[in-house]
């Protein structure tokens, strides 16, 4: 299978382009590192790049919470702009093969359960408990302290910055143009990816680029809130793993799916810094109680539906894969 992989010079995209041709398959890389021609807004020369092209791994974005706000007419021109490019192109060449490289953060907050109303789902954290140290949310109901649990993919969306409002509209362009197309389309709701080849020191670069950066220069991490926000990190090699086990699946045609994307071992923050501390051989973790906002306090994956239907499993544990990330 020949593959347009956008992106494919980045951070995830060119452990999918290995993974690709590791499994015999052609990719071809579609990225502005590699050839500052190569914008995926560019109609022409998207038009180019998919000539004899039989799917589309579409994993070019801006990532990261950014700057609030100030970029996010950026942030819609590379996610959401682009993706429109590529959908007509791909329509007008034929293309009917679409993975996508969405995210876990178009749920916002994850599964929560209140022990007198069941599920419910909080909103917003405010300004002034996060201030004051409150970082668990409670119960829209009652108040009550709340249980996290894992997300699944039929959880309502509630994007809570720019980037996974973004996120959240790459999947809405992709369903229209499966529907409109008969194509088949699969959004893989990547959680915390982290591994080789990952972005340093940039207000796009993920939480464990910062802790390892901080090492690197024989600084503790500086852990936000109480440390006790759980994730999902899940490897870039199982992340490669997934594009690919999407493409050779096939889907149902003329709609999309998503795929919650993520290793099922949920880990705190702090874990996670200490892991890196551990492994470089640095100073512990400090624990400031600064926040941002816009950040959630819990988002986990139930992977259940990617391991079923594609029979995915993540291969590279937590301690493994923190160990390998902190000596890259």
């Amino acid at each position: 299978m020949r593959v347009l992989v956008t992106g494919g010079a980045g951070f995830i995209g060119s452990h999918v382009v290995e993974a690709l041709t590791a499994h015999g398959h052609e990719p071809v890389v579609y990225d502005v590192r590699a050839d500052p021609g190569a914008d995926v807004r560019d109609p022409a020369a998207v038009a180019r790049a998919l000539a004899g092209v039989d799917a589309v791994c579409h994993q070019a974005a801006m990532v990261g919470l950014g700057n609030g706000v100030a970029d996010a007419a950026e942030y819609v021109s590379h996610n959401d702009l682009g993706t429109a490019v590529l959908l007509a192109a791909m329509a007008e060449a034929g293309v009917r093969c679409l993975v996508l490289a969405g995210s876990m953060v178009v749920y916002g907050e994850g599964r929560y359960t209140c022990g007198r109303h069941g599920v419910v789902r909080p909103g917003p954290r405010a300004a002034r408990d996060l201030e004051a140290g409150r970082f668990e949310p409670a119960c829209p109901v009652c108040g009550q302290e709340l249980s996290p649990g894992l997300v699944g993919e039929d959880a309502p969306a509630d994007p809570r910055n720019v980037y996974a409002t973004t996120k959240l509209a790459q999947e809405h362009l992709a369903a229209a143009w499966a529907r409109s197309t008969g194509g088949s389309a699969v959004s893989l709701r990547y959680h915390n990816v982290y591994g080789p080849h990952m972005p340093r020191d940039t207000p796009y670069a993920g939480v464990a680029s910062f802790f390892r950066s901080a090492l690197a220069r024989g600084e503790a991490p500086r852990v936000f809130e109480d440390g006790r926000q759980r994730r999902d990190f899940v490897h870039v090699r199982d992340v490669a793993a997934a594009n690919v086990a999407a493409l050779e699946a096939g889907t149902s045609d003329g709609v999309l799916t998503a795929y919650n994307t993520g290793s099922g071992e949920p880990h705190t923050v702090g874990e996670m810094a200490r892991a890196l501390a551990a492994a470089c051989g640095g100073p512990e973790p400090v624990v400031t109680g600064e926040y941002r906002l816009g950040d959630v306090r819990h988002i986990t994956a139930d992977s259940a539906r990617l391991r079923a239907e594609f029979g995915w499993r993540p291969q590279v544990g937590f301690e493994e894969g923190m160990r390998e990330f902190a000596e890259e």
